[in-house]
């Protein structure tokens, strides 16, 4: 064949995902203007109670003087009614004036000032009124004298107005902080949008380079073809030319339903933006479900990443040894309120069964999307069976099933007895975005990401299926021979994510500064102390200058120096040292096709602070001989603490 043949690339998907991953940085920016702005406000509409309170406190005062006074020159009873009325407005003015402001330090004297200075004035009035009603008026007249009486309400008003005053410097400090976190967030809000379209231009540009360099291959290959027209069968150019076909297809339905998806997930973040910035410009701060929109919608974004990885068998495992039977039947309760009553549920397991070796919260998402498909399959209802068993492939069976491997396998059945497949549907059930579901109710990636799970771990999957008669999908997973592992459990999705305490630290390594910079604010918000380093050098000269770390949280693909590389020459500077791997995408960096070693612990890219949370007290909590090493502070090495 004569010239080269251009090939699209799968790691041109790698600009597309880094520019979303800097789009859900850009909205968690944004989220965190609003909740500055949410504060702001709040803290304007204490400041503004707290000079209301001050200001009807002191016309209380006012009112109780005027009242005895009032009395006191005319005897009338009923002059007294503005000194009676305005005794408990005093009383709850001043506990609301103590309860908004009398915390702060600069504060406290002031208020205990004012209120020794109220209940002074308030017994002097008192006092006065029982001498004026035991006929002593002249001693009434020298306990709340003129001259007495302005000095005593000068005093209170040269404590009230500071108080006020400072109130409204707060009012007016707040006020600016909140003009400037909306600009920002408006600022924030147009960059996101443009920086969305720009993404969505990129991904259309990025189909059409891929469209053309597969129709570049389509005219070498056909002219490959028309040199050997002469030696091939006309059948065999019939079915190449199919097969070529196929490829265009599959290949055009995974970048249209990309470019759906994303699309989808783009319009929910740019109108929760849009709705977000014109509230927020009207004054209205009711905006939390705006956020939570668009917080989803990033989330979706990286679960479809998280599809298309699987689907690429390129997604980072942590297989152990599993009991299959144990987690099918840890799973009955959790399918039967998946599946809803209208649907039996059934297990068979078999006796004997063997152990395989697989990712135990991958195969349980695949499990779940075959029930819930299964389900989809039944709207009327029906019955789900699911039975385990032992299994050998041979070389009969291989010959007629392609990718399938000789073999023994652990077999997991899934099978309804819902509407079927039929024939021209069946042999494209495993391929990416296609689904036979009406619009919005599914993505098409369900049986893609189990198909890719399977063979990543080195199994085979097969689906039968007859009309109106119901569907099975058969997962083999390879029969493990290893040493029991007692791992049969996936960890709980609900772990709690509890934080540390600054005496624990933890060394996180990432060549990304604003990566490694969030995952640093994330420990540090979890309580712990965090030190950072830009690279795996940078790490191994801090960690060889004595400092005592007990975890090191690392990413897996980096320059000069790898994940993997790091932690080996980590554990011999500090035996006992803790290692936590993330990664985001790791085709190579993650060894032996793509899965962990025994031992070894990952969380993925993107997580949520919960999660890492979860994790990283996992890890902390597991038992392990920690050589303690004196504390010191390597040059170069950023130190940050929580709190």
């Amino acid at each position: 064949m004569n010239g080269a043949e251009p090939r699209a690339k799968p790691d041109n998907l790698l600009p597309l995902l880094l520019g979303f991953g800097i789009l859900a940085a850009m909205l968690l920016g944004i989220v965190w203007f609003l909740q500055r702005q949410v504060a702001d406000y709040k803290a304007v509409r204490q400041s503004v109670e707290s000079s209301q309170s001050l200001y009807r406190l002191f016309s209380a005062l006012q009112d109780a003087e005027t009242g005895q006074r009032g009395y006191q020159i005319s005897g009338i009873a009923s002059f007294l009614d503005p000194y009676n009325n305005a005794l408990p407005v005093i009383a709850k003015e001043l506990v609301a004036v103590k309860s908004t402001i009398g915390s702060n330090a600069d504060t406290q004297k002031p208020i205990a000032d004012l209120e020794d200075l109220i209940e002074q004035r308030l017994e002097s009035l008192q006092s006065a009124i029982l001498y004026h009603d035991s006929d002593r008026p002249d001693e009434a007249l020298a306990l709340i004298g003129i001259e007495a009486g302005k000095n005593s309400m000068d005093r209170i008003r040269n404590i009230v107005t500071p108080l006020i005053n400072a109130r409204n410097d707060v009012v007016e400090s707040r006020f600016q902080s909140a003009a400037r976190a909306a600009s920002w967030l408006t600022a924030g809000a147009i960059a996101a949008t443009a920086f969305g379209v720009f993404l969505a231009l990129v991904a259309v540009q990025q189909a059409q380079r891929q469209l053309s360099a597969i129709s570049s291959s389509v005219d070498v290959l056909s002219q490959t073809n028309q040199r050997l027209v002469a030696e091939a069968a006309h059948g065999v150019e019939l079915a190449s030319q199919l097969r070529q076909s196929q490829k265009m297809e599959a290949i055009g339905q995974l970048t249209g339903g990309l470019a759906h998806d994303f699309n989808n997930m783009l319009a929910v973040i740019v109108s929760s933006l849009g709705l977000i910035k014109r509230r927020i410009a009207r004054g209205d701060t009711n905006i939390d479900r705006y956020i939570d929109s668009a917080l989803d919608g990033a989330d979706r974004a990286a679960t479809l990443t998280h599809r298309l990885l699987a689907f690429a068998r390129q997604q980072p495992l942590a297989p152990v040894s599993l009991d299959s039977n144990r987690m099918v039947g840890g799973m009955s309760e959790l399918l039967r309120r998946t599946l809803g009553e209208g649907v039996r549920l059934e297990t068979a397991l078999s006796g004997g069964l063997w152990r395989t070796r697989a990712d135990p919260s991958q195969l349980e998402n695949a499990i779940l999307n075959l029930a819930v498909n299964a389900r989809d399959a039944m709207p009327k209802g029906g019955r789900l069976t699911i039975e385990t068993s032992n299994a050998h492939l041979d070389d009969e069976y291989v010959s007629s099933h392609v990718g399938a491997a000789i073999g023994q396998y652990v077999l997991i059945a899934v099978t309804d007895t819902g509407a079927g497949i039929c024939r021209e549907v069946i042999d494209r059930v495993f391929d990416p975005f296609f689904t036979t579901k009406p619009p919005g109710q599914g993505t098409g990636l369900g049986l893609s990401q189990v198909f890719g799970f399977i063979k990543q771990s080195g199994g085979h999957i097969a689906v039968y299926s007859e009309l109106s008669h119901g569907t099975s999908v058969k997962m083999y997973l390879p029969r493990y021979y290893g040493a029991d592992e007692s791992c049969d459990a996936m960890p709980s999705l609900a772990a709690s994510a509890r934080g540390g305490a600054k005496s624990e630290v933890i060394l996180v390594v990432e060549d990304d500064d604003r990566v490694r910079q969030l995952t640093v604010d994330a420990l540090m918000e979890l309580g712990y102390t965090v030190l950072s380093a830009n690279g795996g050098p940078a790490a191994l000269d801090s960690l060889a200058e004595a400092t005592t770390v007990d975890l090191l949280f690392t990413d897996i693909v980096m320059p000069d120096l790898n994940g993997r590389d790091l932690a080996r020459q980590a554990i011999k500077l500090q035996p006992g040292l803790k290692v936590l791997f993330t990664t985001g995408y790791a085709p190579n960096a993650v060894v032996h096709n793509a899965t962990l070693e025994p031992g070894e612990d990952l969380i993925g890219k993107p997580f949520q602070i919960e999660q890492l949370g979860g994790k990283v007290r996992e890890v902390l909590d597991r038992p392990a001989v920690v050589v303690k090493l004196p504390m010191t502070r390597p040059a170069g090495l950023s130190r940050q603490r929580s709190g």
